[in-house]
């Protein structure tokens, strides 16, 4: 059961109060309809329109043509279950405690010898008594649904039924798809709890749209939400035969395939990681594009439903990622390029997305912003573009970003991130801040602090801090006030260290 405080008009605590009267975008008719697309482990230049030239993606380059495309949109945090909760209630990972994807790693790995830091627990579900999307449009006449990934919390009653949504189509408490002995990953059989098996080698991302889709057909004569969160490009790597082949004669007519896709001759490769570790240059990946691609297709089919049932004028379509691309381990299928690092790093190929909004109730004033954009803006955003009430009992950390879609002015406000853990990716834990074209990373291990003027360095390439003090430690300030108002948690040293039991330099004299 859910806490009744949100029915009864007290708000959440958080740091940001949403308070200001609401313009409603609403038709004469009826509430406008929400499609909320999310993508997996996506990163920012996986996308045609955002400048990929070996991955294929007509429908979504489309989509961004009829929308706005955002170049500096970010997820609140390098990895899934934090940039969802965040998504969904527009709080950041420090104010609903979960700051780590669900376990985490050092829930199987804490205190291991390379491992400098110890994690502190982190919350391991999105809770209850949180509000979500789902449920400020629910009490607004919405119907919900979920179709895909949650990795909100492993026991049931944290899943998505009890979150604010009608109808869970594949939510549970994973984060990727099962492949087992009794499951086959990306193809039917699935082993998803919330999800019916199909006929064999049916493909789970066209599932899911089949789920969205009829949803969509049930409830055209009223208002809907729809979260289509698909689970792919997350590993593990599984395509259509027929696409995988059509890249792997693309990337051989290119001659992808007579270049080196990977390196470990580079910076943060520590002496006791395996071969898992390598960061990858190149985008040549045929089953990584061959997932990009069925994805595109099926995008093609929602915007093709959306046409065919003649919504197109009432509803609002929001595409984006959780976190960038994977590209230095797990297989690092794809590449970030320009961006430096990806995913389970605090660098932009880690947390900065694509973010496409497309939205009929008003004119296009620019085809692309740069104005700075995060997971937590999604609530305040969606509220105001569905008329949500000016007095539903909300205190947010985002802001709604509906002026900027109307005016494209940009948001003068620092953006924060904090990821006190180690990633399954080689990353050094730690904290950061952007405000305006300068952003700071704080690292945990080192104790020390980066600064990169994104503005002229996309790749954080040059790091700044001993040339600009002053900036360095004005974003340092405002950083450490901010996690000591929202009570960040740090991490403690670990005792097993590997370096704190190096044997002692022996003597040699005689």
């Amino acid at each position: 059961m859910k806490n009744p405080k949100f029915l009864l008009g007290v708000g959440v605590a958080a740091t940001i109060p949403f308070v200001s009267s609401l313009t409603s975008c609403k038709t004469e008719n009826s509430k406008p309809n929400i499609i909320f697309i999310l993508v997996d482990d996506m990163g920012y230049t996986d996308l045609g329109c955002y400048g990929s030239t070996f991955y294929e993606t007509p429908n979504i380059d489309r989509l961004a043509n009829e929308g706005i495309r955002f170049t500096d949109a970010y997820a609140s945090c390098p990895v899934s279950s934090p940039t969802r909760a965040s998504i969904m209630t527009g709080l950041y990972p420090v104010n609903t405690g979960i700051t780590d994807w669900i376990p985490g790693r050092q829930a199987t790995r804490g205190g291991a010898p390379d491992d400098k830091l110890i994690a502190l627990p982190f919350r391991q579900q999105l809770e209850l008594e949180e509000v979500t999307i789902a449920e400020v449009l629910k009490n607004e006449g919405y119907s919900t649904m979920i179709s895909g990934k949650w990795h909100l919390g492993r026991d049931p009653e944290y899943w998505p039924e009890f979150q604010g949504f009608d109808i869970n189509s594949g939510g549970h408490g994973a984060g990727a798809p099962t492949r087992n002995n009794y499951a086959d990953g990306y193809f039917s059989p699935y082993g998803n709890p919330k999800l019916s098996d199909g006929p064999p080698g049916e493909y789970l991302t066209d599932r899911q749209t089949d789920e969205a889709l009829e949803f969509i057909g049930d409830k055209k004569n009223k208002p809907f939400f729809v979260f289509l969160s698909y689970y792919t490009v997350h590993n593990p790597m599984q395509a259509k035969e027929e696409h995988i082949l059509r890249f792997t004669e693309k990337a051989e007519k290119l001659g992808l395939t007579e270049m080196q896709p990977f390196t470990r001759e580079i910076y943060w490769i520590r002496e006791l990681m395996g071969d898992n570790y390598k960061e990858r240059v190149i985008q040549s990946n045929p089953v990584y594009a061959a997932m990009i691609y069925s994805l595109d297709e099926n995008i093609g089919r929602v915007l093709e439903k959306i046409n065919e049932l003649g919504l197109e004028k009432n509803t609002v379509v929001i595409f984006t990622s959780d976190n960038g691309g994977l590209s230095t381990s797990e297989g690092s299928p794809t590449c970030n390029y320009p961006l430096r690092a990806g995913k389970g790093w605090l660098y932009e190929g880690g947390i900065r997305v694509p973010l496409i909004i497309k939205t009929p109730f008003f004119k296009r004033v620019k085809p692309e912003l740069n104005c700075p954009v995060t997971s937590v803006d999604f609530l305040p955003t969606i509220a105001e573009l569905s008329g949500t009430t000016a007095n539903t009992p909300l205190v947010l950390d985002g802001v709604s970003i509906v002026h900027t879609l109307k005016t494209g002015e940009s948001i003068d406000r620092p953006l924060f991130w904090h990821y006190p853990h180690y990633s399954n990716q080689g990353v050094e834990p730690g904290s950061a801040i952007r405000l305006g074209k300068f952003k700071l990373i704080d690292n945990f291990e080192s104790g020390k602090q980066e600064l990169y003027d994104l503005e002229n360095d996309i790749s954080e390439s040059n790091d700044i801090s001993e040339s600009e003090p002053a900036k360095t430690q004005e974003l340092f300030s405002l950083l450490n006030d901010w996690r000591s108002k929202t009570g960040a948690k740090m991490m403690e040293p670990n005792p097993k260290w590997y370096k704190l039991k190096l044997p002692e330099p022996q003597n040699d004299k005689q």
